[in-house]
């Protein structure tokens, strides 16, 4: 389990943010193409495919939360698949709850 210093860490690296703005945009990409989008997720997705980069750093802090009970190697070694799992999992709770 990493320390708050070490999860607080993991929001800068560049790596992984660049892995959670890719799939900030597949999810947003989900939300314009899906059959009956919500106006809050049609709105998230929007302002996410014009700029996932930001989205990404703005769900970071989430994600890692989420994550807490892994190691720095768990976190920044996690597949494809499976930050797409978390970022899907971090953007429902955030845009359902009405907070993006």
């Amino acid at each position: 389990m990493a320390d708050y210093d070490e999860l607080y860490g993991i929001i800068q690296d560049s790596t992984l943010r660049n892995k959670v703005a890719v799939a900030v945009a597949i999810k947003a990409q989900v939300y314009i193409d899906g059959g009956t989008p919500t106006s809050d997720e049609l709105t998230w997705a929007s302002r996410a495919i014009k700029n996932p980069r930001s989205v990404a750093a703005e769900i970071m802090p989430y994600v890692i939360a989420a994550n807490k009970d892994s190691s720095v190697a768990q976190i920044t070694g996690a597949t494809d698949a499976a930050i797409q799992t978390n970022v899907d999992a971090a953007v429902d709770a955030l845009v359902g709850g009405g907070i993006t």
